[in-house]
């Protein structure tokens, strides 16, 4: 196992993404972790082109001969969370992926956020990864993931994955999860501030933790709580309870 990695070897698992991923022949997919390839010469295959970011510079031979066949696919060796996505030519559309459990939910949230051209995900993450993400307000696991994926996507996981189909086995279970971009709609900036303000705090009210992030008014606890009562909110609700939703409509408010 190198950098952590733990790679797919089950072809019915192979079999059940490719099928999930509906590639066609115009479809521009980003693969996130090609590992020893064995998902990256199926989507090559399938895909219009692809590109493969790897960070382990010990599987980059066996990488390149297994893309040296395919004209369309592109291998980049560099570090997900770093790499220029918006450099990528021709534009992704779609992101299929054993994503590295490290950096799984920070790729995530960078190509919702940086490839607006992506419009369906297709991913495999740790499970409690996948279930954060698609949690639904008022719920332990809701928290920034949930509400910044979900202002953008149908976020939903998909399939749960045995240990077994990995090697090596990892101590973790994994689930498959899948992100529909909805059209038009986008997170702001001031929204995606907000958002990572109110969720800084858990234990506290909503209001009280935007008074301890930096760079708040002296004022935004009272602003903030007159806003929440005036969106038919309690004026000490906890973030947690807020919808994406209602996250823009607060941003709205307190802007």
């Amino acid at each position: 196992m190198k950098l952590g990695q733990n790679f797919l070897v089950d072809r019915n698992i192979l079999d059940v993404i490719e099928r999930l991923a509906e590639l066609s022949d115009e479809d521009v997919v980003l693969e996130v972790g090609g590992g020893q390839g064995v998902l990256s010469t199926r989507l090559a295959e399938r895909a219009e082109f692809l590109h493969v970011v790897e960070l382990d510079r010990g599987l980059e031979p066996e990488l390149r001969v297994l893309l040296e066949p395919y004209a369309n696919a592109q291998l980049h060796m560099g570090d997900a969370v770093e790499i220029d996505l918006q450099g990528l030519k021709p534009a992704p559309t779609k992101v299929v992926a054993n994503l590295p459990y490290g950096v799984a939910a920070t790729v995530i949230l960078r190509t919702i956020a940086e490839l607006p051209t992506v419009g369906k995900w297709v991913v495999m993450v740790q499970r409690e990864v996948g279930e954060r993400f698609a949690a639904a307000p008022g719920s332990s696991a809701y928290g920034v993931p949930s509400v910044l994926a979900q202002l953008e996507c149908e976020v939903k996981v998909l399939r749960r994955i045995g240990r077994g189909v990995f090697r090596p086995v990892p101590n973790v279970d994994s689930v498959l999860l899948g992100l529909v971009r909805r059209s038009g709609q986008r997170a702001t900036t001031t929204v995606t501030t907000l958002v990572h303000d109110a969720f800084a705090h858990r234990r506290k009210a909503l209001a009280g933790s935007l008074a301890l992030a930096s760079g708040r008014p002296p004022d935004v606890r009272e602003r903030a709580r007159a806003a929440l009562v005036a969106m038919g909110l309690p004026a000490d609700v906890r973030a947690e309870r807020l919808s994406p939703e209602q996250f823009v409509e607060l941003a709205g408010r307190l802007s």
